[in-house]
């Protein structure tokens, strides 16, 4: 990021968050959208696998955040069993704005107005760098997987 390029405000946001966390890491805003694990690795120069995607699904009615490596597809029968739901569903654009503040395809893992329950995908755990939108699709940010699960407090499960 260049000093000439500001934070949009929901970057802002999630740096107070990641600050308050004792997590030191730079938001970096991309020149051009990264709405898609596939550009966002494009974009950053990383394995598409390294990219923590981040997805709001209904489980049992209520919103959760399941961070996803861009890797493979969350299955919904696994992600289910995994998180001990009756019925999860993938949140339309209204809840996943309402639940975090921030649009699909630059909703972070953290920054939210209300802490969301949080699930890991156990397959970021192989990548000694993740990268993490960061509230917008024009931003992203380095992250380690120990800092991941201190900014969620997620839990780690099997998504595929």
């Amino acid at each position: 990021m260049s000093e000439e390029t500001p934070l949009p405000e929901r970057s802002r946001v999630v740096q107070q968050h990641l600050s308050a966390a004792g997590v030191d890491t730079t938001i970096r805003v991309l020149p051009d959208s990264a709405r898609t694990a596939a550009a966002a690795a494009a974009a950053i120069g990383c394995d598409v696998a390294a990219i923590a995607n981040s997805l709001v699904f209904i489980a049992d009615g209520e919103p959760v955040l399941v961070m996803t490596s861009g890797g493979h597809r969350a299955d919904l029968a696994v992600l289910t069993a995994s998180i001990g739901a009756r019925e999860v569903s993938m949140a339309p654009a209204s809840v996943v704005r309402a639940a975090t503040g921030q649009a699909i395809g630059g909703v972070a893992p953290a920054g939210h107005p209300a802490p969301l329950r949080t699930f890991l995908d156990d397959a970021l755990q192989e990548h000694d760098e993740l990268w993490a939108a960061a509230g917008h699709p024009h931003t992203v940010m380095p992250l380690t997987f120990d800092q991941l699960r201190l900014i969620t407090g997620g839990t780690v499960i099997a998504v595929a």
